[in-house]
C-alpha cells in the first residue's frame, strides 16, 4: 500500500493476523511493515499510518542518510565500507596499521570474501531444511553480474559483495538460488516455492535493485 506523509509518498506492507491492534515497525532496509487485525479496513490501517507519519519520516531519514554511499572510496581509517547493512569505519573492518592503499584493498576484499562464506553457511542450513534439497556445493565468488547462481549440476555461488547487504536481503538470495534447485526456470512454481519461505522476497529484491550501486569496491 502507498500513503503520503509530507509530500512524500511512502510504501508499505500490510501483514494481517489474529491480533488486537495495529502496530508498525521499520526494518534497516526501510521496509515499513503495518501489523494489522484479520479484517481491518484500509482506512483503519491508514490513520494508524498517519498517527506516526513523524516518527515514520524521521526514521526513514536517518536509514537513508546511513544507506548513503561515500562519494569516493577513502582507504584510511575513517573511510567508510558497507558491511550487513551498515557502514563502518575501515579500521573497524580489518587491520590498517602499516598497509599501503593497495594492501587495504587486498585486505578487505579478503574479509568481505571470509564474511560471506561465514554468513551463508550459517543460514543457508536452516532453508536447506525448510526446501528440503542439498547443493552438491557452495562457493563465494567474484561477480559484476549476478548476486547468486545454481547451475545445472547443482553447484550454488554467491557473490562476495552480499557481505555488505543486510542479513535478511543475503537470506532472500539464498532462498532463491535454493528454489533452483528445484525450478531451474522462473516460472510461477519458482516464485511459489520463493514466496512460501520468504513472501516478502519482492521488498528484497527491491533493496538490491535500489542499494546494489552501493555495494561495491
Amino acid at each position: 500500500m502507498k500513503i503520503e506523509l509530507a509530500e512524500q509518498m511512502v510504501e508499505f506492507h500490510v501483514e494481517y493476523g489474529p491480533r488486537k491492534k495495529i502496530s508498525l515497525q521499520i526494518e534497516p532496509s526501510g521496509l515499513i511493515t503495518v501489523k494489522a487485525p484479520n479484517g481491518a479496513i484500509d482506512e483503519m490501517i491508514m490513520s494508524a499510518v498517519r498517527q506516526h507519519e513523524k516518527w515514520i519520516l524521521e526514521r526513514l531519514a536517518l536509514i537513508a542518510k546511513a544507506k548513503e554511499a561515500p562519494r569516493t572510496r577513502e582507504y584510511q581509517d575513517e573511510g567508510k565500507f558497507l558491511h550487513l547493512g551498515r557502514y563502518h569505519q575501515l579500521h573497524e573492518l580489518i587491520e590498517t596499521e602499516g598497509r599501503s592503499e593497495d594492501e587495504l584493498k587486498l585486505q578487505l576484499k579478503k574479509f568481505y570474501f571470509a564474511s560471506c562464506k561465514k554468513v551463508v553457511l550459517e543460514r543457508i542450513k536452516d532453508y536447506q531444511k525448510q526446501l528440503k534439497v542439498t547443493p552438491k556445493s557452495i562457493e563465494i565468488v567474484e561477480s559484476r553480474t549476478k548476486w547468486g547462481s545454481c547451475s545445472s549440476d547443482r553447484k550454488l555461488t554467491f557473490n562476495y559483495r552480499l557481505a555488505m547487504a543486510p542479513v535478511e536481503v543475503i537470506d532472500y538470495v539464498i532462498v532463491h538460488e535454493l528454489c533452483h534447485l528445484t525450478h531451474m526456470n522462473h516460472d510461477r512454481s519458482f516464485w511459489r516455492r520463493v514466496g512460501s519461505i520468504m513472501p516478502d522476497y519482492k521488498d528484497k529484491e527491491a533493496y538490491l535493485e535500489r542499494y546494489g550501486q552501493a555495494m561495491t569496491l
